[in-house]
């Protein structure tokens, strides 16, 4: 494992509990490495200097046009949405943006019934998709970077996993869209947002839901993790809330899953690839285990690690009625 990822991973530790009825969330300690260096994609945006486009006026569903009128790298974590334009997408990848350039980057639809313009640009719905469907978006572009080269994502499944998370939400969206889900549920999210508080020095979770790991997300800078806390807590909590189980915490049981997959963690085979931006995109699979780290001038930027189901790590087929679609060019 690359050093300046296994160092991270041996630098972590959990803090104390927090729990809210299945799901226990433990802070990650011990990667603060001072000021970031760059702005989230909110501060971005809320400052104006990127503009995020479709690629023409036809538009590509797996690409968007990012201009930076930034003078500092600008940060975009894998699953971050944006919404608008002619359909709603999310980042394939974590990506550090170069500062005043123009960037061609990968993304997936998350709203496939409409492709029509709702706005000239994009804007950030502070969401990061489920964490679930994450974890097998991160899988299909691992597999596409290994096959071809590219961060490419498996469409057809996004769709697939999104309409299976409505399905499950009990949530009707004329578009399909994914952030109709987290609309509907936005008042359970922000209760149990209410448990799962930041403290000093924090720079990620990780989340077990009903006993079992669902993953974790770092980054180097707990700055910059305090901006993205709402967001990254909710792509966990989201799936947590769609399959609600009335089982208490066993905090004790949650901290030793939570040991052992960050155990498991570092047993990973890893594969590096050049960034869209600046860095390296470095890939990790095993067994039970999927993540992605990006790496630049010898220092972290973001990891997440996700538990993949057995049925995930075998390639077995979705459940029957999920349908396959054809990926669009």
């Amino acid at each position: 494992m690359n050093t300046v990822v296994a160092n991270a991973l041996a630098r972590l530790a959990l803090g104390p509990a927090q729990n809210h009825v299945n799901i226990a969330v433990f802070p990650l300690l011990g990667l603060d490495t001072g000021p970031a260096p760059y702005l989230t994609l909110s501060e971005a945006m809320a400052a104006r200097c990127i503009i995020v486009t479709e690629v023409s006026k036809s538009g590509s569903v797996p690409e968007l046009k990012v201009v930076s009128q930034s003078d500092r790298p600008i940060l975009l974590v894998d699953g971050e949405e944006l919404v608008g334009a002619k359909q709603n997408r999310v980042f394939n990848t974590t990506i550090l943006l170069k500062e005043k350039a123009e960037t061609i980057i990968p993304v997936s639809c998350v709203e496939q019934g409409r492709w029509s313009y709702a706005s000239a640009e994009f804007a950030s719905s502070n969401t990061i998709m489920s964490s679930s469907i994450r974890m097998l978006k991160l899988k299909s572009v691992s597999e596409a970077l290994d096959a071809e080269g590219q961060f490419r994502a498996d469409q057809g499944r996004v769709w697939d996993e999104v309409e299976w998370l409505q399905r499950r939400a009990g949530v009707a969206s004329a578009t399909g869209a994914m952030q109709d889900v987290f609309r509907a549920l936005s008042d359970d999210l922000a209760a149990c947002e209410r448990a799962f508080i930041p403290v000093a020095g924090q720079t990620g979770i990780i989340v077990v839901i009903d006993g079992m790991v669902a993953g974790f997300d770092a980054v180097a800078h707990a700055d910059a993790y305090a901006k993205l806390h709402p967001k990254l807590i909710r792509s966990y909590l989201v799936d947590a809330l769609v399959e609600r189980k009335p089982e208490q915490v066993d905090t004790a049981k949650a901290m030793a899953v939570a040991q052992a997959f960050l155990r498991d963690v570092v047993e990973c085979q890893e594969k590096s690839f050049p960034s869209i931006g600046y860095g390296i995109d470095y890939r990790y699979r095993k067994p039970g285990v999927a993540g992605s780290a990006l790496v630049h001038e010898e220092r972290l930027v973001h990891m997440a690690f996700f538990r993949m189901p057995e049925s995930e790590s075998a390639n077995n087929q979705m459940a029957s009625f999920r349908r396959r679609r054809r990926f669009l060019e």
